[in-house]
């Protein structure tokens, strides 16, 4: 095989493994599962052979890029619950952040392990037309994700062996070191565990995995308990293990039942207690929506030059809050031309672009901005870039964005992959696995 120079170099990869490598993933488990309409749908994350390649020079700049993004974001966030700085010096208006389902007062004054509060970020990107990569969303609660490329890396390993003795490309099987580092290094003492809500979680394989990769505990939340105001981990044998790290994989408000909601059966007792106490590690740290927030996204740029004193190296795409009156203005003269996102959905959902809509459902969802403006933001539409996919025999070119990882413990660190998410639907920008779209590894090169 001819050397990947670039990501221009896409048809040196060979296709003919797509099948085998499908039905090994089938047999590993590796599905995504969703809830819709109160039903649990397991699904299968369908895997497409052709990668995506990245420059070495291209994935320097995301690099960098990435690695200020979440330092900012990770200054905001310890900001935000202490001094509030940001809100005094009038950079962000107080009640747009009180406003942010993601802000939870029961998070004031706590102070994290190592006062990190992303660990794990993920950060979605797409790259323009014009070569330059723009940051859509940040994801620093639970992201996901990580899994799916390094697994069917694994499997592509196997199956094409010289594609990767033969090309420079950057070795992703680091995630689960720069993962267990940034386990280890926030420990209040304590076995790692990673807490799942159990098989039926949509992303129970990624739980799993990621405790075997990392040599961590995967525990429910029958399996803990807090003691003393430390979290405790029963084993079938009744013996009990201190926790000192716990990565949660379920949101913040079903975490403790007696600081948030009551009703919740998944949750540990008291674990808000044991951290507040600094006794446990919890990751990503509780409170982290309100960074994550949509709304909070358009101020990500002037967090970088408010925090750091740097210009941002990486791209908001052009974005319009209708909190404020004249973007409010600019979004109802021009709503056919932009998308609207619902600050509070996810996975996909709540994205309305303007030109799909009839004349009375425009005037429809007009009125619904006007009497909710912290509901939305509305964004210039991204003409991004197609990548190839197989279908069948053929390759088709689909919209794909770029997952990337960012892992913050005793320094900030990107890894050299990601996940790359493509639509299956030639007419769709929606790239969301939820939404039905697949997955294909990322080859970052190393030269």
């Amino acid at each position: 095989m001819r050397e990947l120079k670039n990501e221009n170099s896409l048809a040196d990869t060979p296709a003919g493994n797509a099948n085998e490598i499908n039905e090994l993933l089938r047999r590993y488990g590796v599905k995504f599962g969703i809830y819709k309409n109160g039903v649990f749908n397991e699904q299968f994350f369908p895997f497409d052979p052709i990668p995506r390649v990245i420059s070495a020079e291209h994935f320097a700049v995301i690099e960098k890029g990435l690695i200020q993004r979440v330092t900012a974001l990770n200054m905001f966030l310890y900001d935000i619950y202490h001094e509030k700085r940001i809100i005094k010096d009038n950079i962000i208006p107080e009640d747009f952040i009180y406003m942010s389902s993601g802000y939870l007062p029961q998070c004031e004054g706590i102070m994290p392990p190592k006062n990190i509060y992303s660990h794990i970020s993920g950060i979605d990107l797409v790259q323009g037309k014009d070569g330059k990569w723009y940051i859509l969303e940040d994801n620093l609660r639970i992201p996901s994700g990580a899994s799916y490329p390094l697994i069917a890396r694994e499997l592509t390993r196997v199956a094409s062996p010289k594609i990767f003795s033969d090309n420079p490309i950057a070795d992703n099987r680091n995630y689960a070191s720069l993962l267990k580092d940034t386990l280890d290094f926030s420990n209040c003492g304590g076995i790692n565990a990673i807490l799942t809500p159990g098989r039926c979680n949509a992303a129970y394989f990624e739980h799993s995995y990621l405790a075997e990769l990392t040599e961590s505990v995967l525990v429910q939340n029958h399996e803990l308990f807090v003691e003393n105001n430390i979290l405790y981990h029963k084993t079938y044998s009744g013996e009990k293990n201190k926790v000192g790290t716990l990565y949660r994989r379920i949101s913040d408000e079903y975490l403790d039942p007696l600081t948030f909601i009551p009703q919740s059966l998944i949750g540990i007792p008291n674990i808000m207690e044991a951290y507040r106490c600094g006794n446990i590690a919890i990751i990503n740290a509780i409170g982290n929506g309100v960074a994550d927030d949509k709304g909070i996204y358009y101020f990500v740029p002037k967090m970088i030059k408010y925090y750091l004193n740097e210009e941002p190296m990486l791209s908001n795409a052009p974005t319009y809050l209708p909190f404020y009156e004249k973007d409010k203005k600019y979004i109802l003269d021009h709503i056919d031309k932009l998308v609207i996102k619902d600050v509070s959905e996810s996975g996909g959902y709540g994205v309305t672009f303007g030109k799909e809509l009839s004349k009375e459902k425009l005037q429809e969802f007009k009125s619904v901005i006007t009497n909710e403006p912290r509901r939305f933001i509305a964004q210039e539409i991204i003409d991004f870039l197609e990548l190839p996919i197989m279908d069948g025999e053929k390759a088709v070119m689909r919209k794909a964005d770029l997952r990337a990882f960012v892992l913050s413990g005793e320094s900030t660190r990107v890894w050299s992959s990601g996940l790359t998410r493509f639509s299956r639907n030639p007419d769709s920008f929606v790239v969301n696995s939820s939404q039905g779209g697949g997955f294909k590894d990322t080859w970052v090169l190393s030269q």
